[in-house]
């Protein structure tokens, strides 16, 4: 069976939780052949892979969201049918938007970017929506923001998606509209595993935005909202990592029984027996926090925090490990903040292996203001240590256990950016040596029975079963294969 992943801006370009999980998987299924297909921002990226594709990887496709070359060679100026015409009005004036017509004058014409969007009948579209909504804006201004929202999306219809057996999709948006397409073009099924909201992340980027002004944030918005619907309507089955994520899924239109709930996993055998402290460092107390140095981590209000520890426990040292390229801007903030401040003891070390670092850590510590389902936190139950977290995604049901969980707090949890809580939970397990032993055990114990990578894999095999069957496709019970899948140097935030 041919089994075509769709990404958006993460793997095989980028380290982090969602990018170990597709390549987990990936080297789980050896009897099955994957394509990839990788939406990413431009051509500058192209082929830059920092993971080592598997054998069974046997093409990657990528999309350029921000190419520049809107009129290639042998595109040409398109004018709309009747029916075309009324496909892209539903679709700019948020109506029962007719997808699959779009789909074939994308796909089958050679359409001219540039020449739709300054053409007549865009203009028109536009113009419409304009006066029925927004008519209090300066229309020059609205009209090229139309464009500049339509560009990649237009630019996504035009992707020749390649021919599978089942498109799985590792977030709606952009790649729900791939995932979509290519089940209408070539047939097989539809499959979306979110490990965030994609929708909700993007309502918060948003309007946390300063590139984006006022009420153009809605416009944006429902952009997003449209792809979204579009693809939950047209898969068959839809994955999150708990049940609030699952919530947020059918909130956002996702009919309920397509929804299914997947937890994370982790191989928990890989991470006993790991080298603990030395002698001499001992009588340190090591923080340690595992994540990408991007600004959705917070990396800054964890600096200050751990700054204000020190001060009143001078054993404390920060071990902060993972990527620093993916915002080279922010990660410079993040070394002058700790030059500026004189703040002693903050390692930051690089893209690493962090099971050569777990053992010697006291506590972990996650600071982001969006989450999943963070690997950084099972990895660290399954070391045996407990986790400092805000409260985003699932860390409180991971931390402090769900319904029906008896195995006790694995951690504390704070609210976002409150340096002053998270300083806070630094000094009560930094003085507390029993404590965190204790809550070191009672994350080991729950992700030992809940988050096995095991467990997992036989959820995803037994949905790639089912759809082989479907299908007709033959099938063979050995294709699921558990891997030391993880051991591509980083380890981290799901």
């Amino acid at each position: 069976m041919r089994v075509c992943i769709v990404v958006e801006g993460c793997y095989p370009y980028m380290a982090g939780g969602v990018s170990s999980w597709v390549h987990g998987l990936i080297k789980s299924f050896p009897n099955l052949e994957f394509v990839i297909l990788a939406i990413i921002s431009n051509r500058s990226v192209s082929g830059k892979f920092i993971y080592e594709l598997p054998e069974n990887v046997t093409e990657v496709h990528e999309l350029y969201l921000e190419d520049v070359d809107w009129n290639r060679k042998g595109y040409r100026k398109h004018s709309m049918n009747k029916e075309e015409y009324r496909a892209l009005r539903s679709l700019v004036l948020n109506q029962r938007v007719e997808w699959e017509i779009l789909f074939r004058m994308f796909q089958e014409k050679s359409i001219s970017l540039d020449k739709l969007l300054m053409g007549r009948d865009f203009m028109k579209i536009v113009r419409e929506y304009y006066d029925l909504n927004y008519s209090q804006l300066i229309f020059s201004d609205f009209l090229w923001t139309m464009r500049s929202i339509y560009l990649p999306l237009f630019r996504t219809l035009q992707m020749k998606v390649p021919k599978a057996d089942v498109y799985h999709c590792l977030c709606t948006g952009y790649a729900g509209v791939l995932g979509s397409m290519g089940k209408y073009i070539h047939g097989g099924r539809l499959l979306l595993s979110e490990h965030g909201i994609y929708t909700r992340e993007r309502e918060e980027e948003l309007i946390r935005s300063k590139w984006v002004k006022g009420i153009y944030k809605n416009i944006w918005i429902e952009q997003f909202r449209k792809m979204s619907r579009m693809a939950y309507d047209r898969a068959e089955l839809v994955t999150s990592l708990y049940a609030g994520a699952r919530e947020l899924q059918t909130e956002l239109d996702c009919p309920v029984e397509k929804t299914m709930v997947v937890p994370n996993g982790v191989q928990v055998e890989r991470f006993q027996n790991l080298l603990g402290k030395t002698e001499a460092e001992e009588g340190e107390i090591y923080v340690g926090a595992v994540f990408r140095v991007t600004p959705i981590k917070d990396v800054k209000t964890l600096i200050q925090a751990f700054a204000f520890a020190k001060e009143k426990e001078p054993r404390l040292k920060l071990w902060i490990m993972g990527p620093w390229d993916n915002d080279d801007g922010y990660a410079q903030e993040c070394f002058d903040m700790v030059g500026i401040m004189g703040i002693a003891d903050v390692i930051f070390t690089g893209r690493i292996d962090v099971r050569e670092y777990y053992g010697k850590m006291d506590m972990m510590i996650l600071t982001s203001i969006s989450e999943g389902q963070p690997l950084t936190i099972l990895e660290s139950f399954a070391a045996h240590k407990p986790v400092i977290a805000t409260d985003v995604g699932d860390c409180s049901g991971l931390i402090l256990g769900n319904e029906g969980d008896s195995f006790g707090e694995a951690g504390i949890i704070t609210h976002i950016m409150n340096v002053g809580e998270i300083t806070q939970a630094i000094l009560t397990l930094a003085q507390n040596r029993q404590l965190r032993l204790q809550m070191g055990e009672n994350g080991y114990q729950r992700v030992a029975a809940g988050y096995r990578m095991e467990q997992m894999l036989n959820a995803y095999g037994t949905i790639y079963r089912e759809f082989a069957e479907s299908m007709q496709k033959p099938w063979t019970d050995n294709e699921v294969e558990m891997t030391d899948h993880q051991s591509d140097g980083y380890i981290g935030e799901g």
